[in-house]
């Protein structure tokens, strides 16, 4: 069973420029056709995943917060319990 999901909807977007290993991003693309959906899907939901599993993070985030980072910082992938 995949760990990500594959895309419903897609929310509003950002551009970014990130430099990856070549293996990085051959098995990003492969994993992008493995759940139907792109690369940049995958990147941002593991991100997602990322933060909502960092619980160092989670609790350095709450230290620095200002009202714009906040709102970027925690999201859908800080406040959802799954």
């Amino acid at each position: 069973m995949a760990l990500l999901r594959p895309p419903s909807k897609q929310p509003k977007t950002t551009t970014l420029q990130v430099r990856l290993e070549e293996q990085v991003r051959h098995n990003l693309d492969r994993y992008a056709e493995f759940i139907d959906g792109n690369a940049s899907y995958v990147v941002s939901e593991a991100l997602k995943l990322l933060f909502k599993k960092d619980d160092e993070f989670k609790r350095w985030a709450g230290q620095h917060v200002n009202n714009r980072s906040q709102k970027q910082i925690q999201g859908d992938a800080l406040t959802k319990t799954a």
